[in-house]
């Protein structure tokens, strides 16, 4: 059976002035999962927020933090970031010398454990790890910047990573360039946890901008 279908706002593209605000807004307006990306400017070219904020921003949702840690080394981090309020922390397997291990930390610290791939990584990559992760992020654009544009080639890797998860109690998460021309051709290849940043915050109406990625979603899962 399909998992259910989850719309995670990317809060990279909310005011960063009205944080606070802006996670109440899309708690409000029907998120599934808070979406927070964590940048260094060394594994990726941006830098974005550490555990302080996620722990600042703990009161304001009790909806899953679902954080994405674009940073390396990542182990020593985690511990904080698990300390400040992540449900789910994700780490990318380029990150650092010992996926095993970090995952192991994760779940160590009582957190769900996310695995991630930059775009040129191929899915086979992981497949010696997903009997330890809760969740499999399939990146559709390079990661460091919001607004970009899906990557094509993103909607066959969800495709095929999909089949590795086959039975398994793995959500499958795509992020990178979704909107509402695009989320039916990754939630048709097999996307359970769908990020949106832009598509959200840029709308002007986050209530309507979330069902109406959950509507197109959904009716292309059921066609599929």
């Amino acid at each position: 059976m399909a998992a259910a279908l989850k719309i995670a706002p990317s809060i990279l593209a909310a005011d960063f002035a009205r944080l606070g605000e802006e996670v109440r807004a899309v708690d409000a307006a029907g998120a599934d999962y808070i979406h927070i990306d964590v940048m260094d400017g060394h594994f990726v070219p941006n830098i974005t927020l550490g555990p302080q904020v996620v722990k600042a921003l703990r009161p304001h949702s009790r909806k899953p933090f679902d954080v994405h840690l674009m940073i390396q080394p990542v182990d020593p981090f985690i511990e904080a970031f698990a300390a400040a309020g992540s449900d789910l922390i994700t780490v990318h397997i380029e990150a650092g010398p010992h996926l095993d291990r970090s995952l192991q930390l994760i779940r160590a610290l009582g957190r769900k454990a996310g695995v991630t791939m930059n775009p040129a990584t191929p899915p086979a990559a992981i497949e010696y790890v997903l009997d330890q992760v809760d969740l499999v992020l399939v990146m559709s654009v390079n990661p460091g910047f919001g607004g970009q544009t899906l990557i094509p080639a993103a909607v066959d890797k969800v495709r095929r990573v999909r089949a590795m998860i086959g039975e398994r109690p793995i959500e499958l998460e795509v992020d990178g360039g979704i909107g509402p021309e695009n989320v039916g051709a990754v939630a048709a290849a097999g996307a359970d946890v769908i990020v949106a940043g832009s598509a959200i915050f840029a709308s002007g109406d986050y209530p309507a901008a979330i069902a109406d990625l959950r509507r197109r979603a959904l009716a292309a899962r059921a066609s599929a």
